[in-house]
C-alpha cells in the first residue's frame, strides 16, 4: 500500500511534451498527471502497448484521436471531461486560454519506459519538444 502527494516539480516531460507528475502504480496499471502550458500544443504520438483514460481537472482545449482504422475524432475537454486512448489510437492534445491543461491519466498496462510511444502526424502543429518516447 502507498500514498503520494502530487509534486509540485514534474518528474519527466512525455512523450508528447507535456509535463508528467508520476503518481502510484500497481502489477497491471498506473496513474500519472499530466500538463500542457496554456495556449500550448502537444506532439502528435501513438502508444505501442498501453492503453489509457484520461479525466481532465483545470484549463480547457482539444483532444485529437484517429483510431487504428481511421475513425477521427476532435472533442473538447475540461474540468470533469473523461476520454478514452485506445490501444493503435494515435492522439494529440493542446490547451486553450489562460491556464494549464491537466488531466489524470490511467495507464493499462503500467507504462513500458523507453520506446513505447511512436511519434505521428496530428491536425496541429506542436509547440513544444517531444520529451523521452
Amino acid at each position: 500500500m502507498d500514498t503520494k502527494t502530487l509534486s509540485a516539480q514534474r518528474d519527466a516531460v512525455a512523450p508528447d511534451g507535456s509535463d508528467v507528475r508520476v503518481l502510484l502504480e500497481v502489477g497491471r496499471g498506473g496513474m500519472a498527471h499530466f500538463e500542457l502550458g496554456p495556449g500550448e500544443t502537444a506532439v502528435a504520438i501513438k502508444h505501442r502497448t498501453v492503453e489509457e483514460i484520461w479525466y481532465f481537472l483545470t484549463g480547457r482545449g482539444q483532444m485529437w484521436r484517429m483510431t487504428a482504422d481511421g475513425e477521427e475524432s476532435i472533442v473538447d475537454v475540461g474540468p470533469g471531461a473523461s476520454i478514452s486512448i485506445p490501444l493503435g489510437t494515435t492522439f494529440q492534445f493542446r490547451s486553450f486560454g489562460f491556464e494549464p491543461l491537466s488531466a489524470i491519466g490511467a495507464t493499462m498496462p503500467r507504462w513500458p519506459g523507453s520506446g513505447e510511444a511512436i511519434r505521428a502526424e496530428g491536425p496541429w502543429t506542436p509547440t513544444v519538444a517531444a520529451g523521452e518516447s
